[in-house]
């Protein structure tokens, strides 16, 4: 009987949390099958099997949380042979490592998390709620931090007993507030009332996030609190567009192929991004130089049962419409289906969020650091537009673009929406080079 362990998942990674157990004690399995899910801060994974056998015992369940070198399930190989534990793990290392999600995103994640945030990925998820547990303050005190955004469980009480004192919560975000940005503990990590047990008034479920949305949500705080977010809307009239994408889609004789209007918008992108180099732009590490990027690799947000995650699409100027389209369907599919490897989620220089396929007129998206910039795309309207004196019903494509105000200003912002709405009413000059 041969024990498979967790191997090394990549630098910066501690652990994972067990989202899905494939395989059950007296159960037989092939080598490459998928015996556990995992999730990692990026996306979720199937860890596959590197031995043929038969399923002895299970040492893990859904919700645990695991690091490299602790057991996952014991198995006892068909062929009437035994591995080393050390041999096993380095033959899955070298397996895994080729689909694992690493968590060293570039600067997207290792300058995003701060270190506070180490510690909640250490905490088991609890099915009970936590509400009014561990914290010895005041009414008067949890009201002081509530409006200052501070999370009391971070504050160590030095009055009696261990009570949080208003000037322990003082102490607290002066020392936080002298740190440098990237080692701060997030002050607003808790929204006025999340510490209310709500069970007072009538019953509730305490519905864990997953790891992914968790992850998410503290990047997209923090993101929100360091960028000055501004969002300008804008509009385009593609009736032209239209019209082509849906005689393409007769024309269409591959069904898995999707003809959407998504890769038309890419490449509008991609000519707007060329005259507007800076949008296509990070700050380095001091935020004190411009890094401008001479490569176009396109972040897609994609909604899955898991949350949102944005695959990368490289070198879209060098792609045509066709090969766009088949990426996308590739790259969605795999989101979709944990198959996604390290290299398909880093190194974007420019986000789409699209919501036209669900609604919405206009949203503002938040950016994707080390990004700028983020358009969202909302849903095509029919409107009454008057042209050649006289109203003429069109196709009109509402759309938002977020950016931070450190590097652009609104009047570049203006320029940029206003191109891209020309190249996406003007087929022909979004297909000229």
């Amino acid at each position: 009987m041969t024990d498979i362990l967790l191997p090394e998942l990549g630098e910066g990674i501690e652990n994972v949390e067990i989202s899905d157990i494939m395989v059950s004690e007296g159960s037989n399995i092939k080598k490459d099958e998928p015996m556990i899910v995992v999730e990692s801060d990026k996306a979720s994974m199937e860890i596959p099997i590197d031995i043929s056998g038969t399923i002895e015992k299970i040492y893990i369940k859904k919700g645990d949380k695991i690091s490299a070198g602790e057991p996952i399930l014991s198995i006892k190989s068909n062929k009437g042979s035994q591995q080393s534990n050390q041999n096993i793990k380095n033959i899955e290392q070298e397996h895994i490592q080729k689909e694992i999600i690493e968590e060293n995103n570039i600067q997207e994640t290792a300058k995003s998390i701060p270190k506070a945030i180490k510690h909640e990925k250490d905490r088991a998820i609890s099915t009970q709620s936590p509400i009014g547990k561990g914290v010895l303050a005041s009414p008067s005190v949890r009201r002081f931090a509530r409006e200052l955004g501070c999370d009391l469980n971070l504050v160590e009480g030095t009055a009696n007993k261990g009570r949080i004192s208003q000037e322990d919560v003082q102490n607290y975000i002066k020392g936080q507030l002298s740190k440098p940005l990237n080692d701060r503990t997030n002050l607003t990590l808790k929204a006025p009332g999340q510490d209310l047990d709500f069970s007072k008034w009538g019953n509730i479920e305490i519905q864990p996030l997953n790891k992914i949305k968790r992850t998410t949500g503290t990047r997209l705080q923090q993101a929100w609190q360091a960028i000055p977010h501004v969002t300008q809307f804008d509009k385009a009239d593609v009736t032209k567009l239209e019209q082509l994408r849906i005689s393409l889609k007769k024309l269409n004789k591959d069904k898995k192929l999707k003809v959407s209007i998504l890769p038309f918008i890419m490449k509008a992108v991609i000519k707007a991004l060329k005259e507007f180099p800076h949008f296509n732009s990070s700050l380095d590490e001091n935020s004190k130089n411009l890094v401008l990027k001479k490569y176009y690799h396109i972040g897609i947000a994609v909604d899955t049962e898991d949350g949102l995650i944005v695959p990368v699409m490289r070198d879209v100027d060098k792609k045509n419409i066709k090969a766009i389209s088949s990426e996308l369907l590739e790259l969605s599919n795999k989101a979709r289906n944990k198959k996604l490897l390290p290299n398909d989620l880093v190194g974007g220089t420019f986000t789409i969020s699209s919501l036209g396929g669900i609604g919405g007129t206009f949203f503002t998206p938040i950016i994707n650091p080390p990004e700028v910039a983020i358009l969202g795309i909302s849903k095509m309207q029919d409107e009454a537009v008057f042209l050649e004196k006289k109203f003429r019903k069109r196709k009109i494509l509402p759309f938002s673009l977020s950016y931070d105000h450190r590097i652009i200003d609104g009047a570049d912002a203006a320029r940029f929406t206003s191109q891209l709405s020309y190249y996406l009413s003007n087929l022909d000059k979004l297909t000229e080079k």
